[in-house]
């Protein structure tokens, strides 16, 4: 598990994803401070480790409902998975 702050490309998340669930890794975005939590069994583990990190936690639901907030998102994810 570990935080993503600085792009990291597809062949890495690849090698993560052959470690845990086969094609799947499992992320935790802040959406203030632009990083991700990635690669644990459970995103409350990810969220966690955001929280220690300083991260502060909004969202209590298991979506999220916003469409802004989803844009926000996947702009985030977007701008640190690198091809």
């Amino acid at each position: 598990m570990r935080i993503i702050d600085s792009p990291i490309t597809l062949k890495g998340l690849s090698l993560m994803a052959e470690a845990g669930f086969g094609n799947l890794v499992k992320a935790v975005v802040d959406v203030e401070r632009e990083i991700m939590a990635v690669d644990a069994e459970l995103h409350a583990d990810e969220e966690a480790l955001l929280l220690e990190d300083g991260s502060l936690q909004g969202n209590r639901s298991r979506g999220v409902d916003d469409p802004a907030i989803r844009a926000t998102i996947l702009r985030i994810v977007d701008a640190l998975v690198a091809p």
